[in-house]
């Protein structure tokens, strides 16, 4: 049953709404003046607070901003019978959902109240997603080439250092890059991710500068590139090594100067985004066989972060295994499955060219096709 609190310094106000509220199946509780409103707030899990704004001991305002600062997620109703249109915005400005002046109109205060509840709903929905894909993303392993690629992401991402990293296909390249975002300053900002390989040579500029309106045939809107959309975050140019010579050459001057223009303008427009690049080429032999420009490459790679092989930390297979039994599982609602001691031996011994990606594919197949224990066995008919 939905909680809702309200803190109101007059009786016959908290008892009326209380009772209509009540009718309507929900769980009220009740506070006298805003210290006691506050203690509440912070003990109980409400959905809902309803508050006056005029209260001895803690006005409405200051109640507001204690729970905003605490990261509250009840959903905040300010109340007052004084107030004008300016109290109005100034508190939905300071984090309330909304604002209901006194009397209060019952139809209004309940329609208040379930959007409300939908807003908190959404919220929960929001963490929960953000903790699965949070998970997903996750760097496993306990291996000493693991944890120096953690040590140098630790120094490297409160900086707004330029990181270059290497590593072959599927060593879990993204994954460094998303770290590196998250613990930046920028972490609240968009992390802006593009394929370099996977987007066409005529098109690549468009993607990464955006277009004008009539810049080429299929141009029907004026359009923001992905440096624009990153503004203040970060943009992760994955597979750069595969970018045509033209669009490096914008890049370059994005880094120079931090200003772009967009494919058919000729305006100007400054950006404030940091950089992050990877590929699985040896950039020295593209510049040798003039396919990379050296001197974007010196821009880029002011950090090089090189990502082992799974081959080089065969240690971590056990973990990663059971991280990717357990996400596996969860994801295909099926009964928990172990896996055998001799079965990580038989993964340990296998040449994984496709790295975590492949590894993660066989774990995949091998939770569907085997039984509840995964044996070596079964590594052997099926990885």
């Amino acid at each position: 049953m939905p909680k809702i609190l309200i803190i109101d310094d007059e009786k016959a106000i908290r008892r009326t709404i209380k009772e209509i509220l009540e009718f309507e199946k929900y769980n009220v509780d009740e506070a006298e003046d805003g210290q006691q409103g506050l203690d509440m707030a912070l003990k109980g899990n409400y959905d809902v607070i309803l508050s006056d704004i005029k209260m001895p001991k803690l006005d409405g305002t200051e109640l507001l901003a204690k729970l905003m600062a605490h990261g509250t997620e009840s959903s905040l109703i300010m109340m007052s019978g004084h107030g004008n249109i300016e109290t109005a915005v100034d508190a939905v400005k300071k984090g309330a959902f909304d604002y209901l002046a006194k009397p209060i109109d019952l139809n209004r205060l309940l329609v208040t109240i379930r959007n409300a509840m939908d807003k908190s709903t959404l919220v929960i929905e929001t963490k929960i997603l953000k903790k699965k894909i949070g998970k997903a993303y996750e760097m496993i392993g306990d291996s000493k080439a693991l944890n120096n690629i953690r040590d140098m992401i630790d120094k490297v991402a409160p900086t707004d250092a330029r990181v270059l990293i290497t590593g072959s296909n599927g060593s879990g390249k993204e994954l460094v890059a998303r770290e590196i975002h998250n613990k930046s300053s920028r972490a609240a900002a968009p992390l802006i991710e593009v394929n370099c390989a996977a987007i066409p040579s005529e098109l690549i500029e468009s993607e990464l500068f955006g277009h004008e309106k009539g810049a080429f045939t299929s141009a029907v809107a004026t359009r923001k590139g992905k440096f624009e959309l990153a503004e203040g975050g970060t943009i992760f140019l994955d597979e750069i090594g595969d970018m045509s010579l033209s669009a490096q050459a914008k890049v370059l001057r994005a880094l120079q100067e931090n200003k772009i223009t967009r494919v058919g303008g000729d305006k100007e427009i400054k950006v404030d985004v940091r950089i992050l690049a990877a590929t699985n080429k040896d950039l020295r032999k593209e510049i040798e066989k003039g396919e990379f420009r050296e001197d974007l490459f010196h821009r880029l790679s002011v950090i090089p972060i090189q990502v082992p092989s799974l081959n080089d930390r065969k240690e971590d297979i056990p973990l990663l295994a059971d991280h990717f039994i357990n996400m596996i599982c969860t994801d295909y609602g099926m009964p928990m499955k172990t896996i055998s001691k001799d079965a990580l031996k038989a993964l340990q011994q296998k040449d994984w060219t496709g790295n975590i990606r492949e590894f993660r594919n066989v774990i995949e197949r091998l939770v569907i096709l085997c039984g509840k224990e995964i044996t070596d066995k079964d590594v052997k008919r099926f990885a």
